[in-house]
């Protein structure tokens, strides 16, 4: 058997390997062995087949993995919308049921409603928004009410 089928086969195990694993290196290291096959498929030595694969492993560990972890272990996405206003806090304006009430939220007025039906929060109570539903503010209040 040549020895680049030798090299693609090493590349398809690696490969594999990586699907499970998820360590990156070792999809690095299946495009170095197929890089090396391809060098042999093409009538290149023996040493030009290894040169190939530590060249190729060596810049994908040493260059790219780096890069591909920093990408990786980036912040999450910022919460935009109303998906921002979600664990906010605010000032209920008009009186807040269970079916309907008003709120100032981030310097604007929202209907709002308490999460609890059968709670009712008096104006001037501090509230957390728990979600939003339409244009509607979900809130229940930060302190128990008197």
């Amino acid at each position: 058997m040549p020895l680049w089928i030798m090299w693609l086969i090493a590349a398809v195990a690696l490969g594999v390997a990586e699907i499970f694993t998820l360590t990156l290196s070792l999809g690095l290291l299946a495009i170095a062995a197929l890089v090396a096959g391809i060098a042999g498929a093409l009538g290149m030595g023996v040493v030009v087949q290894v040169v190939a694969f530590v060249v190729t492993s060596a810049a994908g560990l040493i260059i790219v993995r780096p890069i591909a972890q920093r990408h990786l272990q980036q912040p999450p996405v910022l919460r935009s919308g109303t998906d921002a206003l979600v664990g906010r806090s605010a000032v209920v304006v008009e009186e807040v049921t269970g079916e309907s009430g008003r709120i100032k939220l981030v310097g604007e007025e929202w209907s709002a409603r308490a999460l609890d039906e059968d709670q009712t929060i008096p104006p001037g109570i501090h509230v957390d928004v728990m979600e939003i539903e339409g244009a509607t503010a979900v809130v229940y209040p930060r302190e128990a009410l008197p």
